[in-house]
């Protein structure tokens, strides 16, 4: 999550600067809300679109970070040839306006309330950072203003969506990294003590022994929660899927061949499960990729996710 690596570094380091992508058109590499920090060594997470461009600002911040302190400003990128002015480099025939911040210690305060406050949204404007209440209950950005001089836009990071990984087994541990990369907080449940890919999971916020009968007390329903269901066999998979069948999740899904899932589904009909619940999971797992190794499975299952998450509910 760029906010929470964003913080530590600050924490660490002392100071940075902050590119955000404040507005965006065309095929413009770099989208509205991208953004990225770099320190004054060169290290730096996240993007603004990438190639020379990139290169440029990140040099250009670095130049500003060195020379001490500066006030909040912008430079708009033109991505053609033929640009008369701001000419970023890249011809892929869009533009985008970026803002430098120089941060400081100063700033931790209002970025960690960013991180533990579900009610919270971080204003940017050419006067600084600001903390503000949220306008809504999921990630959203708002441009308010753009001019050659001034610029106001409220980010609402939302709440961090949960990814809930039924089974610490091989393919388990794959997908744990997958989803802590795309900046999901993973919770991992399986019924097996002593399992060495358990301790091998350093991905994982948390790690939860249980009794898959008791699977629904483990899970928060609701939009930002992502139910991943992998465990050993059919049975425990049954299990799990028993106890959260009809429940409200933004995904949730089973891992296994086609002729597992009819079976289960046929079982499933004959106890009256409705047709719509079932329709609501997916399964088998992932798209189709011809996925062969736990990472190719995991890679698949990530990206099936991210098309919901990223699909307007």
């Amino acid at each position: 999550m760029f906010w929470k690596s964003l913080a530590h570094i600050l924490r660490d380091r002392g100071e940075l600067v902050m590119l955000y992508v404040l507005e965006s058109s065309g095929s413009s590499p770099g989208r509205q809300g991208f953004k990225l920090w770099v320190d004054e060594d060169g290290e730096m997470d996240g993007t603004i679109g990438g190639g020379i461009m990139e290169q440029k600002l990140v040099e250009l911040a670095r130049n500003k970070l060195s020379g001490g302190g500066f006030s909040p400003f912008m430079k708009k990128q033109i991505h053609k040839d033929d640009a008369s002015t701001d000419k970023s480099g890249m011809i892929c025939d869009g533009e985008q306006t970026v803002a430098f911040y120089h941060l400081t210690y100063d700033h931790l305060p209002e970025l960690e309330s960013l991180l533990i406050s579900d009610n919270s949204a971080l204003k940017l404007d050419q006067h600084g950072i600001s903390f503000v209440e949220a306008f809504g209950d999921e990630n959203s950005i708002k441009l308010q203003e753009l001019s050659e001089t001034s610029w106001s836009l409220v980010e609402q990071p939302g709440i961090q969506p949960t990814a809930y990984i039924f089974g610490g087994g091989h393919v388990g541990l794959s997908m744990s990294g997958m989803m802590s990369q795309l900046g999901f907080y993973v919770v991992v449940l399986d019924d097996r003590e002593g399992l060495n890919t358990l301790y091998q999971n350093k991905w994982a916020d948390e790690i939860k022994i249980i009794d898959y009968r008791k699977s629904d007390e483990f899970v928060k329903e609701g939009l930002n929660s992502y139910v991943i269901i992998m465990s050993f066999g059919y049975r425990p998979d049954e299990v799990i899927l028993r106890r959260l069948i009809g429940k409200d999740f933004r995904y949730i899904g089973m891992m296994g061949s086609q002729n597992k899932v009819d079976t289960m589904w046929e079982e499933l009909r004959k106890d009256g499960v409705p047709e719509e619940q079932l329709k609501k999971i997916h399964a088998p797992i992932g798209l189709s990729i011809k996925s062969e190794t736990t990472d190719e499975i995991a890679v698949s299952v990530a990206a099936e996710i991210i098309r919901e998450k990223n699909t307007k509910k």
